[in-house]
């Protein structure tokens, strides 16, 4: 985790010396589970709202020319998911976390200019704020009495410019650390697949 943080600094100060910087809101929804655990489980739908800031890292001597960004998150998600074992209610196992993505984002170019595809990719922190649990005890619940607040993996996606102020994108984040740390079976994490949306609200020089 320390190692995870020093990352962070190192390139928070990176961009220090950024030539723009553009700033907005994000969405998106999107599909979570928890991997390795609950038996006749199913993926839930939910969504995450944040804000972010694209940091240039390359020259931008032509308006919104760079091609190349520093881009942290700060985001609220909904994940979990729920498990149904036959003649039983549903189990559901829902979690809100405060995320921190931090993103690479490169955008595609053709002939020297930005085009307006874009990739991303980068560590994203999770803190958990909330884990609700509701439904009949799970076969192994004294294992799952105990549930990490903290974790980290990685967020990777694709987007689109549709507009000056507006981007697509389709992202899908996969988790390293374990959700249940005293559960034996197998090594349990969060993913997701999330379809979103980046609105600029304004940009800095």
């Amino acid at each position: 985790m320390k190692k995870l943080f020093v990352i962070y600094a190192l390139l928070l100060f990176g961009v220090i010396n950024a030539q723009s910087i553009k700033y907005g809101v994000t969405a998106n929804f999107h599909k979570t589970s928890i991997v390795n655990v609950h038996d006749y489980s199913r993926g839930i739908f939910g969504g995450n709202i944040g804000v972010f800031a694209d940091f240039a890292l390359v020259p931008n001597d032509i308006y919104d020319s760079a091609w190349l960004y520093f881009t942290p998150q700060v985001e609220y998600a909904t994940q979990g998911e729920n498990a149904e074992n036959p003649g039983q209610d549903i189990q559901k196992y829902h979690n809100s976390y405060i995320g921190l993505p931090l993103y690479i984002k490169y955008f595609l170019r053709n002939s020297g200019y930005k085009g307006d595809i874009y990739f991303f990719g980068g560590p994203r922190l999770e803190f958990l704020v909330s884990d609700k649990r509701t439904g009949p005890p799970a076969d192994f619940e004294s294992q799952e009495q105990k549930i990490e607040s903290f974790g980290y993996g990685i967020s990777l996606g694709v987007g689109v410019k549709v507009g000056d102020k507006l981007d697509v994108f389709l992202r899908v984040d996969r988790g390293f650390s374990k959700i249940y740390p005293d559960y034996l079976r197998d090594t349990t994490y969060n993913r997701m697949l999330g379809l979103g949306i980046n609105f600029y609200i304004g940009e800095t020089n």
